[in-house]
């Protein structure tokens, strides 16, 4: 028969052993993944896979329902991940909202979430970028996005399946990250400071030439720099590029990594895969999105906009 003292610590060796266990059973995440990666960890009980890509057929594109991870979840794009907000269009939804959706399809705080979108071009990229980005704000830290989408899980004759998976409901409940968002209020007070403003649009939008439908002007914010999203992206693999060119990209046109930066395109969606490489893949601290960007901005008329090709001097 054991002491007392003996039993207390082999209870304690126990209690050790059994949290090891749980720890090796959370896969260890970077914010992109491979489909080598997704694939040895398919069986985890712990794993939450989220096809964003439309549910049903849509123009020519390939759906859920054409062919899906294995144990993948429907969870459309923009769907219920947009909504409009105080007049503008596309905004994150209310963390009620947000709440209840993720609450349907079973997320949960320890949940390891990834993120699946088509990988056709760079803007489906972004669409996984906007969503990584929406379970960021909302407090999910074990996340990852899976780099080249759908197209890399089917150019590596991975299995795929037409079996819709029905969701386990959960309780999901917000911690809501005041880091990694701004408002317009803050943005107009970080006008003429040393913060850098970050478009990620293509630079017809940024010179004004052109401008988005919703947006009442053409235009950029005073002082931006143009980062467009699509340089970060390869094409050819509908992968990101190496994280050595994305350094190399990122610093010519920010500079100071420790910089206060701020990432806007029209709505938030562009603007989402600039935060997601400056902040979660090349490891800037201080990036903010601003999710009501240009379309948000211009619907006051007194707010300032830029035109043309920045000064140089």
């Amino acid at each position: 028969m054991l002491s007392p003292i003996k039993s207390f610590a082999t209870a304690i060796a126990a209690v050790a052993i059994s949290a090891t266990v749980a720890l090796a059973a959370t896969p260890a995440l970077s914010p992109l993944v491979t489909t080598g990666w997704l694939k040895d960890h398919l069986d985890e009980k712990n794993l939450v896979i989220l096809d964003i890509r439309p549910a049903t057929a849509k123009d020519k594109a390939a759906t859920y329902g054409d062919g899906h991870v294995p144990g993948a979840i429907s969870a459309p794009y923009p769907g219920a991940w947009r909504a409009k907000r105080d007049g503008v269009p596309a905004q994150m939804p209310s963390v009620d909202a947000l709440e209840a959706y993720l609450s349907g399809i079973g997320v949960t705080k320890d949940k390891t979430v990834v993120v699946i979108p088509s990988g056709a071009s760079s803007s489906d990229f972004s669409a996984g970028t906007r969503v990584y980005w929406t379970l960021k704000e909302l407090g999910l830290d074990n996340l990852a996005i899976l780099d080249g989408g759908i197209r890399a899980w089917k150019a590596a004759g991975l299995e795929l399946s037409t079996d819709k998976v029905e969701p386990k409901a959960a309780s999901f409940k917000a911690a809501p990250d005041p880091d990694i968002i701004i408002s317009t209020d803050e943005v107009a007070g970080d006008l003429g400071t040393r913060t850098v403003l970050v478009d990620a649009r293509p630079e017809a939008f940024f010179t004004g030439e052109t401008k988005h439908k919703l947006a009442s002007r053409p235009g950029r914010l005073p002082g931006a720099v143009s980062l467009d999203q699509n340089t970060f992206f390869d094409a050819a693999t509908g992968k990101l590029k190496p994280k050595a060119e994305l350094s190399m990209i990122a610093s010519a046109k920010v500079g100071d990594p420790d910089a206060n930066i701020v990432s806007y395109c029209n709505t938030g969606h562009w603007a989402s895969a600039d935060w997601f490489v400056l902040h979660e893949v090349l490891g800037y601290e201080n990036v903010k999105l601003y999710d009501a960007s240009m379309v948000g901005w211009t619907m006051d008329p007194g707010r300032p906009v830029d035109l043309g090709a920045p000064n140089k001097d």
